[in-house]
């Protein structure tokens, strides 16, 4: 069992769901401070290691208030797309991983800060910009084949769009200064880490998702009677659980196992996998 899966395993139950609308929430309200003070967030809320050591510790939750583009139209196209691309991830993933991809992005940006006003005690301005292109550069990685229409007209897959990013971070990551670099290398050791932290991707990858999804659909009613015969829809394959059994019970499928097993949680991570031949192995 990798680090992620037990970290989840023993945290698993403080992730928050649907992070994405909150982010949102707080994108729009920075929207709407811009057009009454457009001083405000730079003055006041923003990611400023300074300030936060003199007391002002909110700074460290106020600075993801800050609008992902300019004007309304572009603010509610970025913030539509960001909630979009987030929501799927959280899907794809699962709630636990996609809130560390995304806290981890946040810890991030804040050691960055105080990283460079340790070194050479000027405030590095960061916003949310780095975390934003975070969460692209990882649909881009999870997604790499899903086509986006620039301007509604131009298809263009998302790895393409990737590609584009990672150059741009790499032209500002050697023309900028010092200061430039530490600060995007450490923002961006969310997207580096995490994935280095999965390295079985197999699992969360949209294939694995689409295949189990096509055995559901192509099991036929009378089949999924024959094998729940209680006329549930899920079943721990180890300890025979529904969730008739208990409703707040969660199953999933594993990826190791031929055959589409289901386990519930308990024994997702403890079962013998059942392999194609007649050998299995240990979970």
């Amino acid at each position: 069992m990798n680090l992620m899966n037990r970290l989840e395993r023993r945290f698993g139950r403080f992730a928050i769901p649907n992070l994405m609308y909150y982010v949102a929430m707080m994108y729009l309200l920075g929207v709407i401070l811009s057009f009454i003070n457009p001083y405000l967030y730079y003055n006041w809320l923003s990611l400023d290691a300074g300030a936060i050591l003199s007391g002002q510790v909110w700074r460290l939750v106020t600075f993801l208030i800050c609008p992902p583009s300019s004007g309304i139209f572009f603010n509610l196209i970025a913030m539509f797309l960001y909630y979009s691309l987030g929501t799927t991830l959280e899907r794809t993933w699962g709630t636990f991983r996609f809130n560390m991809y995304f806290f981890m992005g946040v810890i991030g940006h804040i050691a960055a800060v105080f990283l460079i006003y340790g070194i050479f005690r000027v405030s590095w301005p960061v916003t949310t910009y780095y975390l934003n292109e975070s969460l692209f550069l990882a649909f881009a990685v999870t997604f790499p084949e899903m086509v986006f229409y620039f301007f509604g007209l131009v298809p263009i897959k998302a790895k393409w769009f990737g590609a584009i990013i990672g150059v741009q971070f790499a032209v500002d990551f050697f023309r900028g200064g010092m200061p430039t670099k530490i600060g995007i290398l450490v923002s961006l050791l969310n997207f580096i880490v995490f994935f280095l932290m999965t390295r079985d991707m197999k699992r969360l990858s949209p294939q694995e998702i689409i295949r189990k999804e096509k055995f559901r659909r192509e099991s036929s009613p009378a089949a999924v009677q024959k094998m729940r015969p209680s006329g549930t829809i899920h079943r721990c394959a180890v300890c025979g659980k529904t969730e008739k059994d208990d409703p707040s019970l969660e199953f999933r499928y594993c990826s190791k196992c031929a055959g589409n097993m289901e386990y519930c949680m308990e024994h997702l991570y403890t079962h013998v996998h059942v392999t194609d031949g007649t050998g299995e192995e240990n979970g």
